[in-house]
């Protein structure tokens, strides 16, 4: 075997890694294109779920070749999965869809002789299936959350939920189905009102 710096320039995993690759491709675009932006249309998260998704492929697939335990690539996959953006807050489902992205990514790249390809495959079809029936069969409605800066503190207090929920509404155009209070800034007379609507 032809080697540099004692590194082999090439051995058959290469093979292995090319084909995985484009597998794992291949099902993240189904899961990021076809389930995840044709249900939200936002594009915001697709460039971070596709290098997230190829990062970590090729972070396991090399980890692996220097026989580490199941331990560190779960150690990993927590690490990855528990990611959030100090810029913005993350809304629940796309740290959803992230997870699958990081888990599928993982089974793509751990996979060893003691799973077949027809496991592989099988693994990511169920995922697939289950975004699939879970995001346009049981749920066709598409929830929406919006973060809203409030002046009128006083409504935010318990007996005023109806008069916030009135002035929401009459502001944004929006039927809104739940109301959160978040932040509460008594210097600005302002709270962080976060809301629910569907499309």
């Amino acid at each position: 075997m032809t080697e540099f710096l004692s590194i082999p320039l090439f051995d058959d995993d290469f093979y292995k890694m090319t084909f995985r690759f484009f597998l794992n491709i291949s099902f993240l675009t189904l899961i990021i294109r076809w389930l995840y932006y044709g249900a939200t249309k936002r594009k915001d998260y697709l460039f971070t779920y596709y290098m997230i998704g190829i990062i970590v492929f090729l972070l396991c697939f090399t980890l692996k070749k220097y026989e580490l335990d199941i331990g560190m690539a779960l150690g990993l996959f927590a690490i990855f999965g528990i990611i959030r953006y100090r810029t913005d807050a993350v809304p629940i489902k796309e740290m959803t869809y992230l997870f699958v992205v990081i888990g599928v990514s993982v089974v793509n790249s751990l996979a060893n002789q003691k799973m077949s390809y027809a496991e592989i495959l099988t693994a990511n079809i169920l995922v697939i299936i289950a975004l699939y029936t879970i995001e346009r069969l049981w749920f066709t409605r598409n929830v929406s959350v919006k973060i809203i800066q409030y002046e009128k503190i006083e409504n935010i207090k318990p007996e005023n939920a109806a008069i916030l929920r009135q002035d929401l509404e009459a502001r944004t155009g929006l039927k809104i189905e739940n109301i959160k209070i978040g932040d509460i800034d008594f210097l600005k007379d302002a709270a962080t009102i976060i809301i629910t609507h569907y499309n």
